[in-house]
């Protein structure tokens, strides 16, 4: 009883750092990782442990903003000028399309998989990942519309503890089983190999998650304080903050070790189709666990993407609404942001569908896209979140010392340096 207690009151003091996880453990995690073990075995996992270091400052900012100030970064954005805001409008309306299409894609895979529906109606694989996305959209706007998101909310919690508890076990189970087969691996990764630079910029594009997520982590700390009627301690929001940060990263080796230890080796390649790739996933728990894991890790896997595409589906209007707001303070009123949210919200629909209708020849293309995207915009936003934070007029005890500053320098120069050399090498 003490044990439950003290563990429902560490559960209690996570919010917008679990809603970060729920949001971050998607593509980049299920897809990416795992393809990144699948190819070159266990020898990304510095890259990942790399990229978390870099970027872990920028993604603080955001919460470490809102418990500062009360109020979210965007406007921090503001007072550094209009320039700031709309500088972030245009990334995010250069990359919401993109990000979300390939979010949905992959969880229409998962559904096509799981409920078998490969060949529904006698369409191309193409057409039914197509049609379930629309329809997955279609749920996710009536749950939004009508306010039911926070139901959701609630589960997440027991989403991303359950995709944990299975990940590990999984990878425990596959170390003692010791396929064999990697000793006769002979794809080494190469800094010379243009295409395997091209596969790492994919790969560490969305690790641990798009930049964008850190200002939706701020915002969400914001409702929170508003909905619980007071402003979260900074000792409480960087707890809440680094549990699901350092969480996703485990996650995100777990799902490289997945793809190391079942795929790296054994001559099998990943498939690109959504439904295929999914059923080679599931596979890998299936033959770590057992055949009595097929359900719980189908629900689980599910269950993450699902909140993943709502989450999204979400914070891409509310952040746009936001930001007008800001530019636009007469024209929008704060009372109007409802109104301004479902125009948004079925802009962003209409976005992806016609991407997924028209621009989708394979899922593999659509998240290679997506995350190059997301790696050539994270310099930027990583700017405006230090420029933010670094304020003077955020109070002296909250503003972070020479050592972070230091360490924000190092990591801006590498993002800068990193997007660079892409651009030279496509």
């Amino acid at each position: 009883m003490i044990k439950q207690k003290i563990f429902n009151g560490f559960l209690s003091r996570l919010g917008p750092g679990l809603l970060y996880a729920g949001a971050a453990v998607g593509v980049s995690h299920l897809v990416q990782s795992t393809r990144a073990g699948g190819m070159f075995g266990f020898e990304l996992i510095l890259a990942i442990v790399i990229i978390h270091l870099i970027k872990y400052p920028f993604f603080e900012f955001g919460p470490r903003y809102t418990a500062a100030t009360g109020r979210n970064i965007l406007h921090g954005y503001k007072k550094l000028g209009n320039w700031a805001v709309w500088t972030y409008l245009g990334m995010t309306a250069a990359t919401m399309f993109i990000i979300q299409a390939a979010v949905t894609v992959v969880t229409a895979g998962l559904i096509t998989h799981i409920f078998g529906l490969e060949g529904l109606g006698g369409f191309e694989p193409q057409m039914v990942a197509a049609i379930i996305s629309s329809l997955l959209l279609l749920i996710c706007f009536t749950l939004l519309a009508s306010g039911h998101y926070v139901l959701l909310d609630r589960l997440v919690k027991v989403i991303i503890l359950v995709l944990s508890i299975t990940s590990v076990a999984a990878v425990v189970m596959l170390l003692f089983d010791n396929p064999g087969h990697a000793e006769s691996a002979t794809v080494i990764f190469s800094f010379s190999d243009t295409a395997h630079l091209l596969f790492l910029v994919a790969f560490l594009g969305w690790m641990p998650a798009p930049m964008d997520i850190s200002v939706w982590h701020s915002i969400w700390s914001e409702s929170k304080n508003e909905s619980e009627g007071t402003t979260a301690s900074m000792k409480a929001a960087l707890f809440d903050f680094r549990v699901g940060f350092f969480g996703t990263g485990l996650l995100a080796i777990c799902f490289l070790s997945l793809g190391a230890l079942v795929m790296y080796g054994s001559g099998e390649e990943f498939e690109a189709g959504g439904a295929a790739f999914a059923g080679q996933l599931i596979g890998m728990y299936q033959k770590a666990l057992g055949d009595w894991a097929f359900p719980i890790v189908a629900i689980a896997a599910l269950t993450t993407m699902f909140s993943t595409t709502l989450t999204l589906l979400d914070a891409f209007p509310r952040t746009i609404g936001i930001s007008l707001e800001l530019i636009f303070p007469k024209q929008i009123k704060h009372r109007n942001n409802d109104r301004t949210y479902l125009v948004w919200l079925l802009i962003t629909i209409a976005g992806t569908l016609t991407i997924l209708f028209f621009f989708l020849p394979s899922m593999s293309a659509m998240v290679k896209v997506a995350t190059v995207i997301a790696f050539v915009a994270a310099p930027v936003l990583a700017i405006l979140n230090t420029l933010a934070m670094f304020d003077k007029e955020i109070p002296q005890q909250y503003r972070p010392g020479k050592f972070v500053l230091v360490w924000c320098i190092l990591g801006l120069t590498a993002l800068i340096g990193f997007s660079v050399s892409y651009l030279f090498l496509i």
